[in-house]
């Protein structure tokens, strides 16, 4: 019974080995057929390369923005891997000379020499503060392949709050990648797999590493209405006094204080100088505004900005900022006109009483008369 079942195994043995080569021949597919991958049995390894992906990044174009901007950011990832060096390993194949063997020895340098490549490159940018979003939608980014020596360019989208304090930040950019480990080289016994274009086989490392990008939040004035101060009328014109304070680390040159009106207000004189503001420092303007007499009574949110000169000798423009000012309701007054009609009656009156008062006298006088 054993002998039956030993000779059984050995003709399958036979079969599978002859048919799956010509599985394979029929089939076509190079896919289909290395989905196999040959074990240490049926290759051998010459050299053991030493050398990784080295990956650095770095923004390109000015690394220095301004609060409350939105930002494309174009950063360059630069593979600047090196290979060390190769070391033979004492492994010979029975089955082929020295000088042949050798040459196929050599030709795995060549496969190993790709140990600095990182391959299916995924990038994701990061803020480490508050005050810096990284837009979700761009935040993750792919490289298909990066060779040594190689570049490739990946774009994000980044704003920046207004309240932002300046100075130096570090976006973070995680990165993770496949680098080959080791290659091996598939000896003649790889055919009894099925296995006919094999030629090496190839092992493959992931890599998790966090790569920086430092940008910097550009030094500059904040300026921002403290106080407003005076009334508008209807139908008339009055001064209105604004007060700008900056709030930051750098000086505003050769300030200039604008407001911007719309019917039914008016102004003669939109632009107001008020020279330079310092750190901490106020200054005031004033404005000279009329309101249409038929004006609405309510508070009006005039828009105002300032021009000014920034440390680099650039002119710069504040945010818009809004001027709060109450509108009141004209004071009734009396017209000329109204005045003297109201004279005239007056006088009028004074006149029919006069007259009244002395017929009374004269009528008296006359009843004393006949009673003398």
């Amino acid at each position: 019974m054993n002998k039956k079942v030993a000779t059984f195994a050995l003709i399958l043995v036979i079969v599978l080995v002859t048919a799956l080569p010509a599985l394979a021949n029929d089939n076509g597919d190079d896919e289909e057929t290395n989905f196999l991958i040959p074990d240490h049995g049926y290759t051998v390894d010459y050299y053991r390369s030493y050398g990784e992906p080295t990956l650095q990044a770095s923004l390109t174009g000015d690394p220095e923005f301004k609060r409350g901007e939105t930002a494309d950011l174009q950063v360059k990832i630069a593979n600047a891997g090196v290979i060390d060096g190769f070391q033979r390993l004492y492994v010979n194949q029975k089955k082929i000379n020295d000088s042949l063997e050798e040459t196929i020895a050599l030709k795995e340098i060549e496969e190993e020499k790709e140990c600095t490549t990182a391959k299916d490159i995924e990038a994701t940018l990061q803020s480490g503060t508050k005050y810096i979003e990284v837009e979700p939608t761009t935040s993750v980014q792919s490289a298909e392949e990066l060779e040594t020596g190689h570049t490739a360019t990946l774009s994000y989208t980044i704003k920046i709050d207004s309240d932002t304090p300046a100075g130096n930040y570090e976006l973070l950019l995680p990165v993770n990648y496949q680098y080959q480990a080791n290659v091996r080289t598939a000896t003649a016994d790889v055919v009894n797999l099925g296995l006919t274009d094999t030629e090496y086989t190839r092992e493959y490392k992931m890599r998790n590493e966090t790569l920086r990008v430092p940008i910097s939040i550009k030094n500059e004035p904040r300026l921002e209405v403290t106080n407003v101060s005076g009334t508008l009328v209807q139908g008339e014109s009055k001064v209105i006094e604004v007060t700008y304070k900056n709030t930051r680390e750098s000086i505003a040159k050769d300030a200039m204080a604008r407001i911007i009106v719309m019917s039914p207000l008016s102004t003669e004189k939109s632009i107001v100088k008020i020279g330079d503001i310092g750190p901490g420092e106020e200054k005031t303007a004033k404005f000279d505004i009329s309101a249409d007499s038929d004006a609405v009574v309510k508070t009006y949110g005039i828009n105002s900005e300032i021009k000014y000169i920034d440390e680099e000798g650039e002119t710069s423009f504040s945010e818009n900022m809004k001027v709060n000012v109450p509108l009141e309701v004209t004071e009734k007054k009396f017209s000329t006109t109204g005045i003297a009609i109201i004279l005239i009656i007056l006088i009028a009156l004074y006149q029919i009483v006069n007259v009244h008062r002395k017929k009374n006298q004269n009528n008296e006088n006359a009843s004393g008369d006949e009673n003398e």
